[in-house]
C-alpha cells in the first residue's frame, strides 16, 4: 500500500478526517445504510445516557454512570462512557454507543495525527471546534436514529483554567460557565450540580458531587445506572487539571460512592 498524494491545494495536512475523506474512506458513511435497514426492522441500538462535568478551583471533573438500555432492556451494565482525548482533555458521551465510541477514537486519532505533524498541541478550543466538525458530519446518520452528542472538558494551558464545552446534534458548540450534563438523566443531575457547586471547590468536593448528581438522576432515570454495590460497578470518574488527564481508581470511586449514599441515607433520602 502506498501514501496517498495529494495536490498542495488540496492537501488536508494535519486533519486526520480530512485526510481519510480524500482517500475515499468517509469516516461517518460506512454503515449508513445498513444501519437504516436494521433500525427500519425494529433493531435496537444501545445507548449510552448521563455524563456530569463540573468545574472546581484546579480543574474539571467528568463523570459518566455504566448502563447502556436498548429500549426499555438493559443492553450493558458495564459500558465506559468517559475517555481521555488526549492528554489536557476528556470526553464523554452520550447516544448511540457503537458510534459514539467510534468517533471517539477517530477524535483520538486526529488529535494525535495533528501534534505529529504540527509539533504542538492544538488548543483546547480547536479541539472543540473540531468534534463539533465530526458531530456536524454524523447528521446524516443522527436523522436516522443514531444521534451523538458528546460533552467535552479539558485544561486550556493558555488560560490556565478548565473548560467545558456542550454540543447539539447539528455540531452547534457551547461553552459552559461552570458545569452541564447530558443524556436522558442530564435534567436531573444538572439540578442536583446547581444546587450544590460552589466557587472554590476542591477536588474531593467536585468528586463527591459529580457522584451524587449520577446519583440522583438514576433515582429519577431507568436508563441511568446509579451504584451498584452488589455488583461494584461504579461509575467512572476523570479530573484533568495543569498535569492533565487522570482517571480515578475505582477504590476511590467506590468510597467516594458509598459516602455519598450514607450521607443520603441520614439525610432521610431513601424514600
Amino acid at each position: 500500500m502506498t501514501l496517498p498524494v495529494f495536490d498542495t491545494r488540496e492537501d488536508p495536512g494535519p486533519n486526520f478526517v480530512s485526510l481519510l475523506a480524500k482517500s475515499g474512506f468517509p469516516p461517518f458513511e460506512t454503515f449508513t445504510g445498513a444501519t437504516s435497514e436494521l433500525l427500519a426492522k425494529g433493531f435496537s441500538v444501545p445507548h449510552g445516557t448521563t455524563i456530569a462535568a463540573l468545574r472546581y478551583a484546579e480543574g474539571v471533573v467528568m463523570a459518566g454512570d455504566r448502563r447502556a438500555t436498548e429500549g426499555n432492556f438493559i443492553a450493558h451494565r458495564r459500558i465506559e462512557k468517559v475517555f481521555a482525548a488526549d492528554k489536557y482533555s476528556a470526553v464523554g458521551i452520550a447516544g448511540a454507543a457503537g458510534p459514539a465510541v467510534e468517533m471517539v477514537r477517530l477524535f483520538q486519532t486526529q488529535l494525535e495525527h495533528y501534534e505529529k505533524v504540527e509539533g504542538v498541541n492544538l488548543s483546547l478550543e480547536g479541539k472543540a471546534n473540531q468534534l463539533s466538525q465530526m458531530i456536524r458530519s454524523n447528521l446524516t446518520m443522527a436523522m436516522q436514529g443514531l444521534v451523538i452528542v458528546p460533552l467535552f472538558a479539558g485544561w486550556d494551558l493558555n488560560r490556565k483554567i478548565g473548560r467545558i464545552f456542550t454540543y447539539d446534534v447539528t455540531g452547534g458548540r457551547y461553552e459552559e460557565v461552570a458545569y452541564h450534563s447530558i443524556g436522558s438523566g442530564g435534567k436531573d443531575a444538572r439540578t442536583t450540580i446547581k444546587l450544590g457547586i460552589k466557587e472554590g471547590m476542591s477536588r474531593g468536593e467536585a468528586v463527591a458531587l459529580a457522584i451524587s448528581a449520577l446519583y440522583e438522576a438514576a433515582d429519577e432515570d431507568s436508563a441511568t445506572g446509579g451504584p451498584d454495590l452488589i455488583r461494584g460497578i461504579y461509575p467512572i470518574v476523570a479530573t484533568v487539571d495543569r498535569n492533565g488527564f487522570s482517571r480515578l481508581e475505582d477504590a476511590e470511586v467506590a468510597a467516594a460512592s458509598q459516602a455519598v449514599i450514607t450521607s443520603k441515607s441520614s439525610a432521610g433520602g431513601t424514600q
